[in-house]
């Protein structure tokens, strides 16, 4: 049973890098627009609107390069993402989210705030997480050796 289950899973995973793999080329084709757009936008003159609509361009461009950064780390940590790679996603979203909606003084400290959490988080698994941070590589490592013995 256990060695059908490592083929299954041998199979799924291969299929789900295909996937990414599909998925990381569209997403590399819609970065490339962006580009383009981006180009067009500078040559133009700068106006509000327009300054506007590049600081959106970037900013889904950017979307995208961390889309493709977490689908490489996800094929290359044995299929799974480190939580630590997870908040550092998240503190980029909210700053970027800082960014671009500056203005009201209730959101700023609310997303300053959670930034703060979140960094204090990571302190804490920079502290702690490292032994566990090992011992789970240790183990995806010796499932991976496993999974080719069999």
């Amino acid at each position: 049973m256990q060695k059908n289950f490592s083929v299954v899973k041998k199979y799924v995973n291969l299929i789900l890098d295909i996937v990414l793999g599909i998925l990381g080329v569209f997403l590399l084709v819609f970065m490339a627009s962006y580009l383009v757009d981006l180009a067009t936008y500078l040559m133009k003159p700068m106006t509000p609107d327009n300054f506007s609509v590049i600081m959106q361009e970037i900013i889904s461009f950017f979307m995208l390069f961390e889309f493709i950064m977490m689908i490489l780390r996800y094929i290359q940590e044995g299929h799974h993402i480190p939580i630590r790679y997870l908040i550092l996603i998240c503190l980029t979203a909210i700053l970027r989210q800082l960014m671009v909606a500056h203005g009201d003084g209730l959101q700023t400290l609310l997303l300053s705030l959670s930034i703060l959490l979140l960094v204090l988080v990571l302190f804490i698994l920079g502290l702690n997480g490292s032994k566990f941070y090992t011992l789970g590589k240790a183990k995806v490592e010796e499932d991976h050796e496993q999974d080719f013995h069999h």
